[in-house]
Parts: C-alpha cells; structure tokens; sequence
C-alpha cells in the first residue's frame, strides 16, 4: 500500500501534497510508538516498540527527514492508521465462552440490578486504561494533522487545498441510531418517533430478526412511512454472532436474507461484539458496530476516530459517543454533561457525532427527560452551528461519492469534479503557530447549497 494513501482518502486532496517516502525497512515487529502527540501501532524503521502504552514510548517524529521536497517517514502511515481503524492493536483475551453462554442462558430470568452488577464487575478498572483516550479517542485524525502540517512544511506552502468532509461545508454530522432490543422496546417505537418529530430529528432503528420479538410488515412499514430507517441489528443479539467462523457464516446467510426483506443496508452487531475482517460476508453497505473507544464494552478496543471510513467495500459509522445504557445504568450519570463534551471533541475534528438511544430504555421517566435534554442540546447546536443531521444511508451514500471525488487545478484554482461535487466544498488546511487549521468559506457553503437546490 502506498505509505500515504489513507491521508490522501482521508482529505481527498491531490496526491503530489502528500508524497511520503519510509525512510528504511520496517521492523518486524509491531508495537506501540509515539508519533508526536499521537500513540500509534505498527512497524517502524527507527526507535522502538512498546507492548503497552505507557510514558516511555519512543516518539518517532524527530526522526522524520524533510529534504528534496519530500517527507521520510519512519513508519507507514496506513498501515497505523487501518491498525487503529481495524482495533489490530487490542490483545485478545481468550473469550471463555461457557461463561458467556451461562450469562445469555440466564439472562431472561436475571432482573436488571443483577444484570447491571454483572456488567460493573466485568467493567472494573476501565478507568486505568490508558490508551485509547476517553472519552473520544481522536488519534487517526491527530496522526492526518501532524502529517499535513509537515506536507505545509516540505511544500513551504502557506495552505492545501482538500474536500471537505461534508456536503454543503457542515462543520460536522449527526446521526441518531435506535437498537430495539426487547418486546416493550418494539412496542415503544411509536412514541419514541414521536418524541425525535417534535425535535424534527429522524432516526435509523435497528430491528433484531430473530427470537427476541415478532417482526411484522406493519411495525417495518410504520417506521419508513414515517421517514425513519430500518437497519438489523444481529441476528438473535445473543452475543454469539462471531464466536465461531463457521457459525457466523451460517447466520450471516440468514442475515443477508433478512436484510433483503426488510430493505435494509445497514448492519450493527449485538452488544457491539465485532470481527472487521468477517465483514465481507455481509451484503450490507454500512456497518455501525464499532467504538470510538470501548472501556465500558465487553469487547474492549476501539476505532480511534471519529470519521467514517472503509473497510473493504463496507462503509464504517463508528459509535462516536457513550450509548444511553452505560451512561445511565453504569456509570449512573442524570446530566447530559459527558454527552455534550463528547459532542464538543467530535466537533473539534468536524467528524460523525453518533448516537445509539434504546427504547427498551429512555421511555420512563428521568431516563426520558434526559433524552429530551440531549435533544434540545442537538436543537440549539443546529440552530447556532452548521451541521448535518443524517440518516446511516444518506452518510454511506455521501461518503462513497467523496472517496471518488478528485480535485483538479483550474488555472489558479481549483475545482471539484466526480458525481455529488455539487454538494462537494473546496477547504483549506493551514498552519496556525504549529497547529493545522480548517477554512471554508461562507461563499463556497454558499455556493454548494444553492447548486445542491438547499435554501
């Protein structure tokens, strides 16, 4: 792969800003390093590499080389970035799977305190774990940064130009996810759409196929009649879906069967149990099933970005944002507080805002008046700043036509050409006092809504 290609996806700028070249052989070895403020996995031609993440990891910055009007690199910033992205990092633990047969066995006679208590027990600890950052882990976007800034270096440019991540210059996504785990969550979803209406927010429900509740064409036609997405979510959310590959094929196939009948293109896992490179046996065109950062999931990890991105032809929404479950049962907050500096971080970074609300579980009470509280929160934020509130396939869709985008030199600027650039806006990325900095201007977003037909 060529070294600097995920940079290149990543801001779809032309090719001759980012030409890297690795200073050497890379080790054999993997292992953690530092590159600059970044932590990074992977192979590296200079330094060492950590089995942990800890104060004394090698940083490999000061061995970057500019000269000839190139950067050398000491390591290779896609094969990093896709072992972040990809969770390559993690140590798998041996799963011991009698233990979680008897907990899923038990589970429908276990009452939710017993449940929560299990779920702390195994969860103890979470705060010392270092690496990835909580609460928003942000080190593939922290590793394009620090490269561009050096591509402003070795081109002694005063800005590059790039598209920028999202139609008509929003400064960043949100997307609102569903996951109807139980009978009462089903029966729920009527008014849970009432409550996203009134805030004129829509959603994506993921719909479990199997055992946990009856799925009728009426409930399914309900939800996109009235401008919501169906998606599945598992097959039996019995945690079981990637225990064993031969198994997982077997309920992929049913999977993919029920995704036809239900029109659905967007998968995510139960409990967020998840195996990237088992992903090509889906038939979906987006997956939603990994983390930002995991400390309070079973399967610990986490994606390290907050922007969508490719694994094989899948499109990745990462969960950007603490679901409502940890948030009130484990970690027993009664604010939005944890939420809103979520929000902040993501925003930082213009990435996907996400969000997965159970109806199982915001329906009663201060639960509910939470809900109401986030929602107003995303309501003053559309009203204060320019954001892009979307649906999973409208994200998928978008993101596909961005990856083939290109961006062409049109005399002394520069125009954006492939299929959706009418929505597309030319950015800029400058070096502010050492510190990488995004422009759009209002006469692009201008223009981009008036093309697009956007008031």
């Amino acid at each position: 792969m060529q070294v600097g290609r995920s940079i290149i996806d990543y801001y779809r700028c032309p090719d001759r800003f980012l030409d890297f070249e690795l200073k050497g052989p890379l080790s054999a070895d993997e292992g953690f390093f530092r590159f600059g403020p970044s932590i990074c996995y992977g192979s590296s031609c200079s330094g060492r590499r950590s089995s942990r993440v800890d104060n004394a990891l090698y940083d490999v910055l000061g061995d970057v080389l500019i000269q000839n009007s190139k950067a050398t690199l000491p390591f290779s910033p896609s094969e990093v970035i896709d072992n972040l992205r990809l969770e390559r990092y993690v140590l798998r633990a041996r799963t011991y799977q009698w233990e979680k047969s008897i907990y899923y066995a038990l589970r429908p006679w276990l009452s939710p305190a017993i449940r929560i208590l299990i779920k702390k027990l195994q969860l103890r600890g979470w705060q010392k774990i270092p690496f990835p950052e909580w609460p928003v882990d942000r080190s593939v976007e922290n590793i394009c940064e620090q490269l561009l800034l050096l591509s402003l270096q070795v081109h002694k440019s005063d800005r590059i130009p790039f598209i920028w991540f999202w139609p008509r210059g929003a400064r960043g996504c949100v997307m609102m996810t569903h996951d109807v785990e139980t009978l009462a969550g089903r029966d729920a979803c009527a008014k849970l759409m009432d409550i996203d209406d009134s805030f004129g927010i829509k959603a994506s429900f993921e719909i479990i196929p199997e055992e946990r509740y009856g799925v009728t064409p009426d409930f399914l036609d309900t939800i996109r009649r009235r401008g919501y997405e169906i998606a599945i979510h598992d097959l039996k959310h019995d945690g079981r879906l990637f225990d064993r590959h031969d198994e997982f094929l077997s309920r992929a196939r049913k999977i993919n069967q029920y995704a036809k009948q239900y029109g659905a293109g967007t998968f995510r896992s139960g409990v967020l149990y998840r195996q990237p490179e088992w992903l090509d046996a889906f038939q979906f065109s987006c997956d939603m099933s990994i983390p930002n950062v995991a400390h309070l999931d079973p399967q610990r990890g986490g994606c390290c970005t907050v922007m969508p991105y490719f694994i094989g032809n899948m499109i990745e929404l990462p969960l950007t944002t603490t679901q409502d479950y940890i948030l009130s049962y484990l970690l027993g907050e009664h604010s939005i507080d944890l939420w809103k500096k979520q929000i902040s971080m993501i925003l930082e970074k213009a990435g996907l805002v996400s969000f997965i609300v159970h109806p199982d579980y915001v329906m009663s009470g201060e639960r509910q008046s939470l809900y109401r509280d986030l929602l107003t929160y995303l309501q003053e934020l559309r009203s204060s700043t320019h954001l892009w509130f979307a649906l999973p396939n409208e994200i998928d869709r978008w993101w596909r036509q961005r990856g083939k985008m290109s961006l062409v030199a049109n005399g002394d600027s520069w125009e954006i050409r492939g299929e959706g650039s009418n929505q597309a806006v030319l950015a800029y990325a400058t070096n502010v006092s050492g510190k990488l900095t995004y422009s759009v201007s209002s006469q692009e977003r201008a223009d981009a809504a008036g093309r697009s037909g956007v008031a």
